[in-house]
């Protein structure tokens, strides 16, 4: 079993939106419950969509009714509204595997070290306004199996980051706060190469307004009821862009 639903970085420029968020997710629609809300403990209402073969485990193992450690996918959608996408569950207590159905669960093997609202997002700096807090991250996508490459999609963030960084490759760690999430720590990692300017005109050096995300999903799957779903690489963060 992983002993982590979040899998270690792998290459120094490796794109990724991931996090945790621990509530209770009601379906809009009992027969469909692919779309709905997640109610976290701090009361917030979170948009979010189940994907994968996560409704499986969902109807087979897990009871709605009470609060889960999600593995989630944050989008940005509207102004400091997040949007999150449902790719797993974090839940070794109960998600064991077959063969240790009866070895007791190890005590606050639930949680996490980074703890619950923990959000990992690696992208392309587009965008920051160090004197109001706002900041855009574009995360590419992998190429799908038919060759297809997703769109990437903008997060929409909050904190403090030097002009200096723009157009640079940063991995960040975030924590939800309400619809947001907000830097606590910040690594950049190097300039990102940029293709050939249009029309010869020079890039603006303020960054760039940060738009909606895009709809295809990320890579992800889901697991067997070994204590966690098993999604690809990580994901991402969300705050209001300057205006």
């Amino acid at each position: 079993m992983r002993a982590h639903p979040i899998s270690p970085v792998t290459e120094p420029t490796q794109y990724r939106a991931i996090g945790v968020v621990r509530g209770t997710y009601v379906p809009a629609d009992p027969e469909q419950p692919t779309r709905g809300r997640l109610i976290t403990e701090d009361g917030a209402e979170i948009d979010a969509v189940v994907l994968g073969r996560l409704l499986t485990l969902m109807r087979r193992h897990l009871d709605l009714a009470l609060p889960h450690l999600w593995v989630v996918c944050p989008r940005s959608r509207e102004e400091e509204q997040l949007h999150l996408q449902m790719v797993g569950v974090w839940e070794p207590s109960t998600l064991s595997q077959p063969s240790d159905e009866d070895a007791p669960a190890e005590p606050g093997c639930d949680d996490l070290p980074e703890g619950d609202d923990y959000f990992s997002v690696r992208g392309e700096l587009i965008f920051t306004r160090p004197e109001t807090g706002d900041l855009v991250v574009k995360v590419r996508q992998k190429p799908r199996a038919d060759g297809n490459r997703p769109t990437p999609f903008k997060l929409q963030l909050r904190g403090e980051v030097p002009l200096e960084h723009l157009r640079h490759f940063v991995s960040l760690d975030l924590r939800r706060q309400g619809q947001l999430l907000v830097l606590e720590n910040l690594e950049v990692i190097g300039p990102v190469a940029q293709r050939g300017n249009r029309g010869g005109k020079a890039r603006r050096t303020g960054g760039e307004r940060g738009g909606r995300s895009g709809e295809s999903a990320p890579s992800a799957s889901a697991a067997t009821p070994a204590g966690a779903t098993r999604p690809r690489g990580h994901g991402a963060a969300v705050s209001r862009p300057a205006r």
